[in-house]
């Protein structure tokens, strides 16, 4: 197995070849240069981490803020998502704002700094906007900020409110690009967080009720897995006895 300095290569083609990888004889750990480097170190490309690409461990001393960043979105999106499916009644969506600001929004963004630090751009580039989204969200619906006042037309409040969730799932429509070659659960997060925005978008935009529900349930699901992903950077063998094992997505090779 090579490291390869693109992805236009083939086995002719030796000269784009940087190092070669070598592996352990059980195939459980991997040598980089002269350093050791466990297997499963080495897959970054798993939501538990936020880096969907192949590196190896930041040396810098810090914990891992993924997990936190993970659980703030999760938690935020879970109580929105069951207001927007019509759960139990609640149509009211003012106890999402406290959430909105300080977890999903200014927790979230700390995390996305700490990515910053630990030279994940994939991850500091998410947490942080979504951070911003969910601070946004909130801003709207406090009257200090005289945002929704603003508008006299209430049709027009909801389509400006649908232009902003569309533009938030063109967004992670391009950060989904990004996790093709991840995992399943990687890759589902983003995935299904766009649909999520684009339905929310289209209920607001054309008045549909059923599209916002649909958003709410897809929103529950979305939750979910970025709990999941958040409980894959937080066990290991030492804490937990149930743990979290990446489905790696197949992944083409480009050739020229």
């Amino acid at each position: 197995m090579g490291l390869y300095a693109d992805d236009t290569h083939s086995d002719s083609n030796s000269e784009n070849l940087i190092s070669k990888v070598v592996t352990s004889s059980d195939g459980n750990y991997v040598y980089l240069g002269n350093k050791k480097f466990a297997r499963d170190d080495l897959i970054q490309a798993f939501g538990g981490t936020l880096n969907p690409g192949l590196a190896t461990p930041s040396a810098h001393k810090f914990a891992n803020p993924a997990p936190l960043g993970l659980c703030a979105f999760a938690l935020t999106t879970f109580v929105l998502s069951l207001i927007n499916a019509g759960a139990m009644g609640v149509k009211n969506d003012s106890i999402v704002v406290g959430l909105a600001i300080f977890y999903g929004g200014f927790v979230q963004l700390l995390a996305g700094m700490w990515e910053m630090a630990l030279e994940n751009t994939f991850g500091a580039l998410a947490l942080s906007s979504y951070g911003g989204f969910w601070m946004s969200f909130g801003a709207i619906t406090i009257p200090w900020f005289n945002i929704a006042a603003s508008y006299e037309d209430p049709v027009e409040l909801n389509n400006g409110i649908g232009f902003y969730l569309i533009g938030w799932s063109i967004f992670t429509f391009m950060l989904t690009l990004c996790t093709m070659k991840s995992t399943l659960a990687f890759f589902s997060l983003f995935f299904l967080l766009a649909i999520t925005f684009l339905l929310l978008g289209i209920g607001k935009l054309g008045d549909s009720h059923g599209c916002t529900v649909a958003g709410g349930v897809l929103g529950v699901i979305v939750a979910f897995i970025a709990w999941y992903n958040a409980y894959a950077g937080v066990a290991n063998r030492q804490n937990a006895y149930v743990r979290v094992h990446a489905v790696q997505l197949p992944v083409l090779e480009s050739r020229n």
